[in-house]
């Protein structure tokens, strides 16, 4: 049976945790035991949720693309607890809409990588850095369905994504035999700020939530921020502790499904 303090005593870093996934995240991995340390750069929205939590949760100004800020963030958490148990590369934007490639602007796709990707490795990197001496860790990354599909989101993102799990996959390779584990969790659309720039901009006025549970294929469940760290929360705990290099989907099964057949063939008869 799983445990109530399925992350007691670890010390956890997780990325863009001021808001959304990382947010619930952060939430989680508390009740679970864990001391955590919000990395972000919304410092009032950091600061307010540490103010909130409580003295086992602690906030620094992390921009990951800037590789001193993730070396700090990450020797501020061994300074402060001693160790460094669980890294999550949580943080990620997304460019304003989907574009086409003809629309697609270099010095945009640049910034969407160097967030998602750049800012991801940095964190691995300055993560093994402590925990290979260690002999132990867990390195999460969030990904998307986006590294499975095209056609769900821009050319920035989508590529972003894929290139993550390929990172992922690297990690894995080499850290093993250091007795760290990385994994992904690729949710589906999951109405929080980001998700806005998955939406066509006819779209715009509708509810995000409702649009997404509208075309996601497990229908009756809501894909919800807390859905996503339940995920990170399995992979990070000892419930996964022999499973690495793998990308958890969390899609209500997206990701296996062409509706396009369906849709068609039902349409021509006239049937929902």
């Amino acid at each position: 049976m799983m445990g109530c303090n399925r992350l007691d005593g670890k010390v956890v870093i997780i990325t863009g945790g001021a808001r959304g996934i990382g947010e619930a995240t952060v939430r989680l991995f508390l009740a679970h035991g864990a001391k955590v340390v919000i990395a972000d750069i919304r410092d009032n929205l950091g600061e307010s949720l540490c103010h909130e939590l409580g003295e086992d949760a602690s906030y620094i100004h992390c921009d990951v693309t800037n590789e001193d800020d993730v070396r700090k963030t990450v020797d501020f958490t061994v300074e402060k607890y001693g160790k460094l148990d669980i890294m999550y590369n949580n943080a990620g934007t997304l460019d304003a809409s989907i574009a086409e490639i003809l629309n697609t602007e270099k010095a945009v796709f640049e910034r969407v990588l160097g967030v998602n990707l750049v800012g991801a490795l940095l964190g691995a990197k300055h993560a093994a850095r402590v925990m290979i001496p260690a002999s132990k860790g867990c390195i999460l990354f969030t990904a998307s369905v986006a590294s499975q599909i095209g056609g769900f989101s821009s050319y920035a993102y989508s590529c972003s994504k894929a290139a993550l799990v390929g990172l992922m996959k690297s990690a894995a390779a080499e850290l093993g035999r250091f007795g760290i584990r990385v994994n992904c969790v690729s949710p589906y659309g999951v109405a929080t700020h980001i998700a806005d720039g998955l939406l066509p901009v006819e779209a715009v006025n509708m509810d995000t939530e409702d649009l997404l549970s509208k075309f996601g294929n497990l229908q009756g469940v809501v894909l919800k921020a807390e859905d996503i760290a339940q995920a990170a929360l399995y992979l990070a705990s000892d419930d996964a502790r022999y499973v690495s290099g793998q990308n958890l989907f969390v899609d209500g099964g997206y990701t296996i499904v062409n509706p396009s057949l369906a849709i068609g063939f039902y349409s021509t008869l006239g049937q929902p």
